[in-house]
């Protein structure tokens, strides 16, 4: 424990919360994470015609694999993990690339492409690990920023109900708006008037609190709980033994390589909430972790799996830190990808209310990006000013024009078609230009001076 201390590590355990109150945080984080996480597995497998019954198995193992993967991250070691309170789950970015390899070579494909990807990342995690000379505050605070501003239209898709509300023709109707923003505004109460434990689970009340409302006004379906079974082991090599053939590795390296830029930008931003200076040993031994996740996922037949943005915003919201909550939710994705009836549950949670609550989070992590640029980078120079002009203004682009870049190839695409790694490498490559590998720190950054200026 002294040895963490010393580190700047938060300890893995509070001994001082009551274990059901640790599980409760451990809960949110679920919820939080939860729609993204069974997203993707349903796009992937609609765009491939799986049966019900694979289906139904690719989203308990991307589950499973999800809780897999956080813990592989969480229980930091001198070989892999972080070490930081991060959650993992199925990368957005691989639907696309996942879709055309399975429909041009087949499901085998897809599977031999992300354990070769995975094993890259594990092979390179070194050389990756010395970027952080990239990433100066200009450009971390920059990257967090953009991570914010393009989750939020995600959150506000799913207040109006989501994707399955616009087929219905019920998008942004009366019960749908007045969930959303109820459970938004729920959770602005709580913040202004609860304290300590109450406050730091204010968003796991507030979904709680907002599915038991659309029960009351019929907004709830049951469907999918009584549907479920109640037991489904995991089976490696599920959709058949794995193919190993170059374009689709090339492709998801590529996807892989932009995960990488994406977990930097959550690395360093919980670095800062938890108050540690994140190295280049240590983003090693994260990208590793997330190597090794991606070779499971492949060997499961899931997904290729990065650490989730999202899950920053609750980290800073609840003001909890320490990792056992983390192991708590890891414990319990795997719990829920072996019991479908515990995964049905946290689907009842309807679309509009897990947008009001996402609102808020995602606006946590734009605070949490703008905090960073205005206490660690000069803002009086206007070279720092254009960076984050260009680099914001890019990745919002590229996420409110999505067809932008349609006729670019597949594989540059796959970079440009993101709006953070858009933004992200446009942040990068300015200043990389405007900066090059110096870092100058705003004169104010000393907390004395930065009083008396204040004074």
């Amino acid at each position: 424990m002294e040895q963490q201390k010393q580190a700047g590590v938060e300890p893995i355990f509070d001994k001082r919360r009551h274990p059901a109150k640790t599980f409760s945080l451990g809960l949110q984080h679920v919820l939080a994470m939860y729609a993204g996480a069974i997203i993707v597995p349903l796009i992937v497998g609609n765009a491939l015609g799986l049966t019900t019954e694979q289906l139904t198995y690719l989203i308990a193992i991307d589950l499973l694999a999800c809780g897999v993967a956080t813990l592989l991250q969480v229980f930091g070691n001198k070989y892999f993990g972080i070490g930081l309170p991060v959650m993992l789950g199925c990368a957005f970015q691989a639907v696309g690339p996942m879709i055309i390899i399975g429909l041009d070579y087949g499901m085998s494909a897809i599977y031999g492409a992300i354990i070769a990807s995975g094993l890259f990342v594990v092979l390179f995690s070194g050389l990756f690990g010395k970027l952080i000379k990239v990433f100066p505050p200009v450009v971390t605070g920059s990257v967090v920023t953009i991570i914010g501003l393009t989750l939020i239209p995600v959150a506000l898709t799913d207040l109006g109900g989501g994707n399955e509300a616009m087929a219905a023709g019920e998008f942004g109707s009366v019960l749908n708006l007045s969930l959303g923003f109820g459970v938004l505004v729920f959770i602005i109460l709580m913040n202004r008037f609860a304290k300590g434990f109450w406050r730091s689970i204010s968003v796991l009340t507030g979904l709680v609190l907002g599915t038991l409302a659309a029960a009351v006004f019929g907004g709830l379906d049951l469907a999918p709980l009584r549907e479920a079974g109640w037991f489904r082991a995991p089976q490696p090599f599920y959709f058949g033994t794995p193919e190993f053939k170059l374009m689709p590795i090339l492709m998801m390296i590529l996807v892989a390589i932009v995960s990488v830029a994406e977990s930097t930008g959550v690395f360093m931003a919980l670095g800062k909430i938890v108050d540690r200076d994140i190295t280049s040993k240590d983003l090693t031994r994260g990208y590793r972790a997330e190597g090794i996740a991606i070779v499971v996922g492949g060997i499961f037949n899931s997904f290729p799996y990065t650490t989730y943005s999202q899950n920053v915003g609750l980290v800073q919201m609840s003001r909890v830190k320490t990792r056992d909550v983390i192991v708590v939710a890891g414990g319990l994705l795997i719990l829920i990808g072996l019991i479908p009836k515990i995964a049905a549950l946290t689907q009842l949670v309807p679309a509009s209310v897990l947008g009001g609550a996402m609102v808020a989070l995602f606006g946590m992590v734009v605070s949490s990006g703008i905090r960073m640029l205005g206490a660690q980078v000069d803002l009086n120079r206007h070279e720092n000013l254009f960076i984050i002009a260009c680099s914001v203004g890019i990745g919002l682009g590229v996420t409110t024009v999505p067809g932008l870049f349609e006729s670019l190839p597949d594989n540059l695409r796959i970079l440009m078609d993101n709006g953070i790694v858009a933004g992200s490498l446009t942040a990068i490559i300015l200043n990389l230009i405007f900066n090059g590998l110096n870092y100058t720190k705003p004169k104010h950054t000393n907390h004395n001076q930065g009083e008396e200026h204040a004074a």
